[in-house]
């Protein structure tokens, strides 16, 4: 049985409790053995064009973009759309690889597709790992926002940018 469904298990309060625990020795095995690792996340926009962000109930305090780790064999869009399905609720449509980003998580390095999409739909979150997820406008994020989320976000404006209109000379 994967961690996951064991997880979904656990009552949301007691797995509250428990995933701090299991996330800071996770972080001491990824810098232990500084093996290479793979994951995703997702710059979900809405109709209005804002952004969807999320607070875990572990780790740093701080707002994020969906996603998580990509799992052995697993293609990192089929994981894209594991990890919003599980946490968020939602059932993406069509997803755009971004940036493949080269990282460093837990002093090991990462390796992270970043997706864009789009819904109309509002998130519900699990309560277990994610205990709060909103869409916000692109000018006013929240803060803290992470710096891993804020290199994300940067490769997301770069890209989102309509490139610039030559100019005439008259």
């Amino acid at each position: 049985m994967r961690g996951r469904a064991v997880l979904r298990l656990i009552p949301p309060p007691l797995a509250r409790a428990l995933l701090p625990l299991a996330h800071r020795i996770r972080h001491r095995w990824r810098r232990w053995r500084r093996q290479p690792l793979r994951g995703c996340a997702v710059v979900i926009t809405n109709p209005a064009g804002e952004i969807l962000l999320l607070r875990h109930s572990y780790g740093p305090d701080v707002w994020a973009l969906p996603g998580g780790g990509i799992g052995r064999g697993e293609a990192p869009e089929a994981a894209a759309r594991r990890e919003i399905a599980e946490e968020l609720g939602l059932r993406l449509g069509a997803l755009h690889l971004l940036a493949q980003a080269e990282e460093e998580i837990s002093g090991s390095p990462h390796t992270a597709f970043v997706f864009t999409a789009s819904t109309p739909k509002a998130p519900a979150p699990d309560r277990r790992e994610v205990i709060e997820a909103r869409f916000f406008a692109s000018d006013t994020l929240p803060e803290p926002l992470g710096r891993i989320t804020r290199s994300r976000l940067a490769l997301w404006r770069a890209h989102a940018q309509p490139p610039a209109q030559p100019t005439l000379e008259q």
